[in-house]
């Protein structure tokens, strides 16, 4: 049952890389560091105080460039691939107790695709609120997708249930509403 729990906190911490690649890292840094979160042997350094430090520099760069029209489609459109591989790290880093084998390919093929379906959607917002506003609606995207990812890297952490059902929600939701956009354009 632990494993399947720690699966689960692996995906959710893996699909809110698709919104803002640090954020879950520095929120899994910092539970490892409380005790709070359990990392598999080889990836005991994000819970490090460097580790954490970096991140929380990173996070704050990230979070901040998102505020910037234009610049936040530049950095959505260059950060799938990145945000990819972050999924894959955070999901097997916390993947622990299973075998080796079908904790990489859980974390490749679970938490890499939870990473990019999620970055796909955001990709999606940010260019159609470009196109809809000018970039000036973005801003606010920008602040409730940084918003949603520290809620969900937080909850990812202390109730990986709920953590799915918010981001599924969220996605849900997004998509429903960019399909709503999408007609009234045609």
């Amino acid at each position: 049952m632990a494993a399947l729990i720690n699966v689960i906190i692996g995906v959710s911490l893996a699909a809110t890389c698709g919104f803002r690649i640090f954020v879950p890292l520095l929120v899994m840094g910092i539970s490892a560091r409380a005790g709070y979160l359990d990392l598999g042997s080889g990836f005991q350094w994000i819970g490090t105080t460097p580790a954490i430090v970096v991140l929380a520099i990173a996070t704050f760069i990230e979070v901040l460039a998102y505020f910037f029209p234009f610049v936040d489609n530049l950095l959505i459109s260059l950060s799938a691939p990145i945000s990819v591989l972050a999924g894959i790290l955070v999901s097997a880093a916390v993947m622990t107790d299973i075998n080796p084998m079908l904790q990489w390919a859980l974390a490749i093929i679970a938490g890499g695709g939870a990473a990019a379906a999620t970055n796909l959607v955001s990709n999606g917002v940010h260019h159609s609120s470009t196109a809809v506003s000018a970039g000036t609606i973005n801003p606010a995207v920008s602040t409730i997708e940084s918003g949603l990812a520290v809620l969900t890297s937080i909850l990812a952490v202390v109730a990986p249930l709920l953590a799915v059902i918010c981001i599924v929600t969220v996605v849900f939701f997004i998509l429903k509403g960019y399909n709503r956009l999408k007609r009234r354009w045609a």
